[in-house]
C-alpha cells in the first residue's frame, strides 16, 4: 500500500505572534487543499484503494484493446470467468480443457504478493469441481495451468489461481521442470513484447493415463500452451505440446504450430481475432528465432530441477 509522508521544516520567527499567523495560514491552505482533493478525487481513501488495486493496470492500455475477444471455442459449453482469466471446464475430466488469459509487462513489474497455496474447489462449476483430496497420496503434483507466478500482481489474482479448476495432475519433475521452464520463458517474452495472449491446458482427446481420487480426475499424457503476440508490427505465434514427464530436451524441440494443437484438441484458437487469410499465416507457421529461449534456465532444469526428489 502506498504511504504518504509529510516533511516538516522550521524557520526562525521574530515573535510568537508571527508563528501563530504562519501556522494559521498553513492550516487554512491545508484545509483548502484537503477540500479540493476530496471534491475532485473522492478523498484519501479512494486514492489508497487505487494503489491497493494495482491489478487494474490491465485497463491502462485502453478499453478498446481490452475488448478483443481472444477466447477459443469451447467443446464443453461450460465457461467460467474469473477476474483475470477464463476457463472452459470439462466435467468428464474434472479439469479445464483450456484456460485463457493476458500476460502484460505492466503486471509483471508490480511487486509480487505472497504465494497463498490455498487450493480449494471451485464453487462456479455447475456440478462440482475436483478437490485437493483427489490428489492425496497419488504421486501427482497439483499443477497450475495459469501459473501462480503470472498472477502474483495482486492478492485476488493469486488467490484465484488456486481454484481446482486451474489445476491438473502433473508429474512432479514435469511440473517443477520443463513446464516451469516454459512458464518462466513466457514471462520473459511478455516483458520483452509488452503483452501476450495465452491459452493453455491438458490434452484430453488422447492419452489419458489414469483417473485419480474420489472425483476421478483424468491424468493427461500431454499439455499444450498456445501463445500469441498481437503487437504490431510483428504479430506472431508459437505453441507447444509437451509430454507429462521429466525431460532433458530443449523447450524448442516441443514447438508446434497453433494449427497442430487445434487438430489434436478440436479447439479453435483466436478465431475472432483474424480473418481466414491472416489466421492461415499466423497459425500455420512459427519462427523459433523470434522467441528467445533462456539457456541458463535450461541448464538449471537439467542440473537441478530434474533431479529434485
Amino acid at each position: 500500500m502506498a504511504k504518504f509522508r509529510t516533511n516538516h521544516s522550521r524557520g526562525d520567527t521574530a515573535s510568537s505572534g508571527g508563528m501563530i499567523i504562519k501556522v494559521g495560514l498553513f492550516i487554512l491552505i491545508l484545509g483548502s487543499l484537503f477540500y479540493a482533493f476530496n471534491r475532485f478525487f473522492g478523498g484519501i481513501n479512494r486514492l489508497s484503494d487505487t494503489f491497493e488495486k494495482a491489478e487494474k493496470i490491465f485497463q491502462s492500455d485502453g478499453e478498446q484493446e481490452q475488448s478483443l475477444n481472444y477466447f477459443p471455442t469451447s467443446t464443453t459449453g461450460e465457461i467460467i470467468h474469473r477476474t483475470y482469466y477464463s476457463i472452459s471446464y470439462s466435467e468428464e475430466h474434472e479439469q479445464a480443457e483450456w484456460i485463457a488469459y493476458e500476460l502484460t509487462r505492466e503486471s509483471l513489474k508490480i511487486p509480487n504478493v505472497e504465494r497463498t497455496g490455498n487450493f480449494r474447489p471451485d464453487p462456479k462449476v455447475k456440478k462440482a469441481s475436483a478437490s485437493p483430496r483427489d490428489y492425496k497420496r497419488t504421486g501427482y503434483d497439483r499443477g497450475h495451468l495459469v501459473p501462480a507466478g503470472d498472477m502474483a500482481f495482486s492478492t485476488e489474482a493469486m488467490s484465484e489461481s488456486f481454484y481446482m479448476t486451474n489445476i491438473s495432475p502433473q508429474i512432479k519433475n514435469f511440473n517443477g521442470g520443463i513446464w516451469r521452464e516454459l512458464e518462466e520463458n513466457v514471462r520473459n517474452w511478455a516483458m520483452r513484447f509488452g503483452k501476450l495472449y495465452i491459452v493453455t491446458g491438458p490434452i484430453l482427446t488422447r492419452g489419458i493415463r489414469e483417473k485419480i481420487g474420489p472425483n476421478e480426475v483424468a491424468v493427461p499424457d500431454e499439455f499444450y500452451k498456445v501463445i500469441l503476440d498481437f503487437t504490431e508490427p510483428e504479430i506472431k505465434s508459437i505453441a507447444f505440446i509437451i509430454p507429462n514427464e521429466i525431460s532433458n530436451l530443449k523447450i524448442g524441440d516441443f514447438a508446434v504450430t497453433i494449427d497442430e494443437v487445434e487438430e489434436i484438441t478440436g479447439i479453435n484458437f483466436f478465431y475472432e481475432l483474424f480473418d481466414e487469410e491472416t489466421a492461415d499465416k499466423i497459425e500455420s507457421t512459427f519462427d523459433l528465432s523470434l522467441w528467445n529461449f533462456d539457456k541458463k534456465k535450461h541448464e538449471l532444469r537439467i542440473n537441478h530441477w530434474n533431479k529434485r526428489k
